[in-house]
């Protein structure tokens, strides 16, 4: 039997069943919402860590700028 049979025909028994004002999430999704906000929490402090040790400052390409001095405008280097 495949999954969405199943799914279909377990449907309407549940809700005949389900009686609205009398759900709710109970201790165990109390607990699952505390953990998931901690590991968020935790999470968010980690990254502010680790962006604090991040440099924005970039250093100079030693390739791209040579020791030697720059040819006068008036030279044609030949």
């Amino acid at each position: 039997m495949s999954a969405h049979l199943a799914l279909t025909q377990l449907v309407p028994f549940a809700a005949e069943e389900l009686d609205k004002n009398k759900v709710t999430p109970g201790v165990l999704g109390f607990v699952v919402f505390a953990v998931m906000a901690v590991a968020v929490w935790m999470l968010m402090k980690s990254m502010n860590r680790h962006m604090g040790k991040v440099s924005f400052e970039e250093t100079p390409d030693p390739a791209a700028a040579p020791d030697a001095p720059a040819t006068p405008a008036g030279a044609s280097g030949k």
